[in-house]
């Protein structure tokens, strides 16, 4: 199973005086980046939200916005009569010693002064919290419901480009055949006309066939044949795991350029190079994949 670390949720929550819009959005990231915007109301529940957020989606990089709106008739406010007639008394005060009077009353000016004006103090009950928490899970639900979903359409990508590369593996095999035997008439060919070079006494024939053996083994690709198929079978296995494991998938591919820069190395035949180069490309086009693989 594969899963994609892009994913967006959106739920809502209401209850008797608020009304709550919840979004998350995730991104690719090596670890989990968490980015909450909370209303002040929420704040002493932000671990809670946090620890939430990292057992459902482990890894990316995850922002949740909690936007609310009170209800009309709760939405109130209060105004502190008391303190409000301090400011009056002293205004006027200072109103009559500076012999000045304001135009537009002093009012308007109290109604600004600190504290004048209050507004109904939000409190979070527990039975709040507990819907406010299911509409967080009901988000991150649907974002890792939109996860599965890219995922999909991820799997189906990589498991076609390693295929390619197997595909491209397979044609490897009749010009390796025709390189090696090219390789050793050309050798051969060599040999006999540098005999015709010594004066009578011709270079060691068992030494000379030792020496092509050892240059033809190592120019020898089976073992990185063998193990280039391996390894993109074990890829193909993991895929197919209970679990998304794009690190280890990105583990997997590291093995796989290994093996077919090694054949690059060895290959000393055009069309040989050729088909490495292509996989070459595939496995970069994996590797961009991998990175928003959770």
């Amino acid at each position: 199973m594969i899963k994609s670390m892009t994913g967006y949720g959106k739920a809502v929550a209401e209850f008797t005086s608020r009304k709550l819009s919840i979004e998350a959005k995730s991104l690719n990231s090596k670890q989990l980046d968490l980015s909450l915007r909370l209303p002040s109301v929420f704040r002493e529940k932000e671990n809670e939200v946090r620890n939430l957020i990292s057992s459902k989606l482990e890894r990316g990089k995850v922002d949740l916005l909690i936007s609310t709106e009170l209800a009309a008739e709760t939405a109130g406010i209060s105004i502190n009569h008391e303190l409000a007639l301090k400011y009056h008394t002293e205004l006027k005060s200072l109103q009559r010693a500076l012999r000045e009077d304001c135009p537009e009353g002093l009012l308007p000016i109290i109604l600004k002064m600190p504290e004048v004006v209050q507004s109904a103090k939000e409190e979070l009950t527990e039975n709040d919290w507990l819907l406010v928490r299911a509409g967080i899970e009901h988000a991150l639900a649907l974002v890792d419901e939109f996860r599965l979903g890219e995922g999909s359409i991820l799997s189906a990508d990589l498991k076609k480009r390693i295929q390619l590369i197997l595909q491209y593996l397979a044609e490897v095999e009749p010009f390796e055949q025709q390189r090696m035997n090219d390789i050793r008439d050309k050798m051969i060919r060599d040999f006999s006309n540098y005999k015709s070079d010594f004066n009578g006494s011709a270079p060691d024939q068992n030494r000379f066939e030792q020496e092509l053996i050892y240059y033809l083994e190592r120019l020898d690709i089976t073992e990185e044949k063998i193990r280039l198929k391996k390894h993109c079978d074990y890829f193909l296995e993991t895929m197919d795991e209970g679990i998304s494991q794009g690190k280890k998938l990105g583990f997997i591919t590291q093995e796989i350029g290994r093996e077919i820069n090694t054949m690059g190395s060895k290959a000393n035949q055009a069309d040989m190079q050729k088909l490495v180069v292509q996989m070459k490309d595939e496995l970069e086009k994996i590797k961009e994949q991998l990175m928003n693989i959770l």
